[in-house]
C-alpha cells in the first residue's frame, strides 16, 4: 500500500505571510516606540554610520561645552580673588599716603604699619587658599589646557601666575625703578 502525504499549500503560504507580517509589524513597533528611523545597521547601514558619527560629534561638543564652562568658572574664581587682592593693594596705597602726613604720632604710624601688615597677610591668605576644583589658581605658575572643541587641538590655555605679597612687592619695586629712571631722564633733558 502506498502512503500519501497531504499538504495544505494554502495553509503554508498563509503561515509564511503571517510570519513576514509579524516581522514587519515588530520592526514598525520598534521604530514607533523608539522614535528612530534607524534602530540597527540592518535598517540602513550607511545611515547608521552617519548617525554614529554625528552622535559622537554631539557628545564631544557637549563635553567641550562643559569644559568651556569649567574654564569660565575658573576664570571667574580667579578674577574674584584678584579683585580682593586689588582692594587690599588700594587700601595699602591709601595707608601709605596717610602715613606721609607729618602730623601722625609714632603710635599712629605703628597702627598704620600694623594694618598694612594685616593687608599683606590677607593677600598671602587669598593666594594660598583660592582654588578651583583643587587647583590653586594664585599660588603657583602653571598652565591649564582646556579642550573646548570636539576635535583634538581645539584647546585654550590658561596661564596661572603666582600672586602673593612678595611677587607684588617685587613688581612694585621694578615699577618704582622704572619711574625713577624716567624722572632722571627728564631732569637730564632739562
Amino acid at each position: 500500500m502506498a502512503q500519501v502525504i497531504n499538504t495544505n499549500s494554502l495553509s503554508l503560504m498563509a503561515q509564511n505571510n503571517l510570519n513576514k507580517s509579524q516581522s514587519s509589524l515588530g520592526t514598525a513597533i520598534e521604530r514607533l516606540s523608539s522614535g528612530l528611523r534607524i534602530n540597527s545597521a540592518k535598517d540602513d547601514a550607511a545611515g547608521q554610520a552617519i548617525s554614529n558619527r554625528f552622535t559622537a560629534n554631539i557628545k564631544g561638543l557637549t563635553q567641550a561645552s562643559r569644559n568651556a564652562n569649567d574654564g569660565i568658572s575658573l576664570a571667574q574664581t580667579t578674577e574674584g580673588a584678584l579683585n580682593e587682592v586689588n582692594d587690599n593693594l588700594q587700601n595699602i596705597r591709601r595707608l601709605t599716603v596717610q602715613s606721609q602726613n607729618g602730623s601722625n604720632s609714632s603710635s599712629d604710624l605703628q597702627s598704620i604699619q600694623d594694618e598694612i601688615t594685616q593687608r599683606l597677610n590677607e593677600i598671602n591668605r587669598i593666594s594660598e587658599q583660592t582654588d578651583f576644583n583643587g587647583v590653586k589658581v594664585l599660588s603657583g605658575d602653571q598652565k591649564l589646557t582646556i579642550q573646548v572643541g570636539a576635535n583634538d587641538g581645539e584647546t585654550i590655555d590658561i596661564d596661572l601666575k603666582n600672586i602673593n605679597a612678595s611677587t607684588l612687592a617685587w613688581i612694585n619695586s621694578v615699577l618704582l625703578m622704572v619711574l625713577m629712571l624716567v624722572k632722571l631722564e627728564r631732569l637730564q633733558l632739562q
